[in-house]
């Protein structure tokens, strides 16, 4: 192999506290500003329809790391804005891996309270997922190495997800399901000359998380939260944020990304680092439609000597409709 897909591979080990045998889904430092790429249930929240894109480049200056580009759009349709649509596009490489997803999702919402200020939403989400590995990036050590694929090898597999979203004008409760049909999908794993790439299959991912909203003043709201993210291989991840919103228009906070270690699995995880990322995270609002968002994390693990941080780019367009009349705030 190259060197800089034998970096990579310690970098895969390190950095995402993973084992070889599981591949955790894409993650955002900014999914706070549009969870629906987390939770296919969160469609329709702001009333309005919203159309999001966000680019992610990590561990710059190491070759083949990650860059991730990602697009959403939802919004309500019907008169009783009951019903939420959803599509969301994302595309990944990694070295010589590369993912793409199409994900379109539908949403219920019931009302919990007569102002419909308090909302329970149930969400579902179906698509197709194409995992490839490029075998021209390899070079061969050794003559007809069966472990190098000849050529660009894909797979097209369904997908699927669920999602629940309960939201108050002051806090929200999240839990979300993602690669439903992982267990089920026979064709999502990579095999060539009896060899099969643990890195082609997927595993279930479960999201938990929860925030609220304070006001520490008229013009200075803190927003904090958390996401419990598990694969059920590797460790468990847990973000931690923390967000001051200041006079409604910029939000400045910080996100503490962390392993920990929930309950006993099969493999072994003892040698795994637990600290990975701190993220430090800025976003405006330079109109009433207009979101411009930023993040940068500075790695905190052992693989800090050998990378300069993550970059994440993001905006966010908002589209109001002319019938429907803002409630409350969207904090969430």
């Amino acid at each position: 192999m190259k060197t800089k897909y034998i970096l990579c591979l310690l970098v895969i080990l390190s950095g995402l506290n993973i084992t070889a045998r599981a591949q955790q889904d894409i993650q955002f430092s900014q999914y706070v500003f549009n969870p629906l790429f987390i939770n296919t249930a969160y469609a329709g929240y702001r009333g309005d329809t919203y159309v999001s894109a966000i680019y992610r480049s990590q561990w710059a200056s190491v070759e083949g790391s990650p860059k991730t580009l990602a697009a959403s759009v939802d919004g309500l349709v019907g008169k009783s804005d009951q019903m939420g649509l959803s599509a969301r596009i994302m595309t990944d490489k990694l070295g010589p891996q590369r993912g793409t997803s199409f994900i379109a999702g539908y949403t219920y919402r019931i009302p919990m309270s007569d102002d419909k200020t308090k909302m329970l939403s149930l969400g579902i989400g179906a698509g197709i997922k194409q995992y490839s590995l490029d075998g021209n990036a390899f070079k061969y050590v050794d003559g007809n190495d069966q472990l190098i694929p000849v050529g660009n090898e894909s797979r097209i597999v369904p997908d699927a997800n669920f999602g629940i979203y309960y939201s108050t004008p002051s806090y929200y409760i999240s839990a979300s399901v993602d690669d439903l049909l992982s267990s089920y999908t026979i064709a999502s794993k990579y095999s060539q000359n009896g060899q099969t790439y643990k890195t082609m299959e997927r595993s279930r991912h479960i999201y938990l998380g929860a925030g609220t909203i304070l006001n520490l003043s008229d013009d200075i709201k803190l927003k904090p939260s958390f996401l419990w993210k598990e694969d059920f291989k590797g460790p468990s991840n847990i973000d931690l944020n923390a967000f001051l919103l200041l006079s409604d228009r910029l939000w400045i906070g910080a996100s503490y990304r962390t392993g920990a270690r929930i309950w006993a699995k099969a493999d072994n995880l003892e040698g795994l680092e637990k600290r990975d990322a701190i993220a430090a995270i800025i976003d405006i609002y330079a109109t009433d439609k207009i979101r411009i968002g930023y993040a940068y994390d500075f790695t905190i693990s052992s693989l800090n000597p050998y990378e300069k941080g993550t970059h994440e780019i993001s905006v966010g367009l908002l589209f109001p409709r002319k019938d429907r009349r803002v409630l409350s705030p969207r904090y969430f």
